[in-house]
């Protein structure tokens, strides 16, 4: 940080910060000063963050959105996601694992890169659900997973955040179905209801579980699609610090 500055995070994972530029108290608000600065002249920002080995300060997400494994690891489920979004091959992505033992998510794949790759590889199919259901296309997302969890492994305090299992959605995530806002952001909490047979599989360890689901189509109609959807293991990679134990 810069001279004067001084900059911590706390138990919760909130990114404070204290400086003789900081705002002393809002003006007849004793409220608004309680929320906002700790007892010793902490500025809460309402980030949530971490500093890693090499002393930056990395920025991953609102404070309010972060929540913690029973282990309390700081869970920050729009961090991985958009780790995962990063492959071409992952257009959604719904991490769960807030008070739960390990992370798990369920994935939409980009259907034009899938469908591309699929042809490249000589894999016939039919259409999303067929090709989404495929063994080779779970075999390409789960080293995209394996990936990201390489990268968490470097960071101590996301390390045990690592994506442990997971399952591919037989339709794509969408706003008519009220399961994303009309900017694209994922309704984590509706999705984890409307799904939630899937979920409770991903932690049972299941290996398939079937699911009936209703949908919109462009026209008004609705409709029910189904499948027997698989459930797959991601490799973990040990931490540094576990490494070193």
């Amino acid at each position: 940080p810069m001279p004067g500055v001084d900059i911590k995070v706390s138990d919760k994972g909130e990114i404070l910060v204290k400086s003789p530029g900081l705002l002393k108290e809002y003006y007849k608000n004793p409220k608004a000063t309680e929320e906002s600065i700790t007892r010793d002249g902490y500025f809460r920002t309402g980030d949530a963050g971490f500093i890693d080995q090499d002393g930056h300060l990395k920025i991953i997400d609102r404070a309010q959105d972060v929540g913690t494994l029973n282990d309390g690891t700081m869970f920050a489920p729009q961090f991985l996601e958009n780790k995962l979004k990063f492959f071409p091959f992952i257009k959604e992505a719904v991490c769960f694992g807030d008070k739960r033992d390990a992370v798990c998510a369920f994935l939409n794949i980009e259907m034009d890169a899938v469908g591309n790759w699929a042809e490249r590889q000589g894999l016939g199919y039919s259409g999303y659900v067929d090709l989404a259901s495929k063994p080779e296309v779970y075999k390409l997302l789960q080293s995209c997973i394996e990936q990201v969890n390489q990268d968490l492994a470097r960071e101590e305090s996301l390390s045990a955040s690592q994506i442990k299992r997971f399952l591919i959605l037989h339709k794509e995530l969408d706003a008519d179905d009220d399961e994303l806002t009309r900017t694209r952001k994922v309704r984590r909490d509706f999705v984890a209801e409307k799904y939630g047979v899937l979920v409770s599989a991903l932690y049972n360890d299941a290996k398939e579980c079937f699911i009936e689901t209703q949908m919109k189509f462009e026209d008004g109609r609705t409709g029910i699609t189904s499948a027997n959807i698989a459930i797959r293991d991601a490799k973990t990679t040990q931490s540094n610090l576990e490494l070193a134990a």
